[in-house]
């Protein structure tokens, strides 16, 4: 059952990061041609894409959550193994969704944010080319 339940969390974070990714894909791309208007830009995008299913996966498939299926006594001495039933099957495919788009998320913020900064100093440098020719 926990190799089952492995394998469902993982497919369910790569479809979720691929359902982001083309969400956000155009987007992503926009900027980063503005910001490094260079054929490089399609290789920062391959990039972002390729972190965003790292990152998607990795938070929401939680490996040390899932061993409590399987040895929970490493972390409590009390504890027992938990059976996987319905609910918990449920909770587990909900918090592989949540984690998944919550890692996503603050990789995009970081990297939104950080974009940003880079817009706002492309576009001081477009200013100060164009005043001088504009006052001649």
């Amino acid at each position: 059952m926990f190799v089952t339940l492995l394998l469902v969390t993982f497919v369910i974070a790569a479809v979720v990061s691929s359902l982001v990714v083309r969400f956000f894909g155009l987007p992503i791309a926009g900027i980063l041609k503005r910001i490094i208007a260079d054929d490089i830009s399609d290789a920062w995008l391959k990039y972002l894409k390729f972190a965003i299913y790292v990152v998607g996966i990795s938070t929401g498939v939680r490996v040390w959550k899932l061993e409590q299926y399987i040895n929970p006594a490493q972390y409590d001495e009390k504890a027992r193994i938990l059976e996987l039933t319905t609910e918990r099957w449920v909770l587990e495919v909900y918090r592989t969704i949540i984690e998944t788009l919550q890692g996503i998320a603050w990789m995009l913020l970081v990297f939104f944010i950080f974009a940003l900064i880079a817009y706002v100093i492309v576009r001081v440098f477009e200013l100060k080319h164009k005043s001088p020719s504009n006052t001649l």
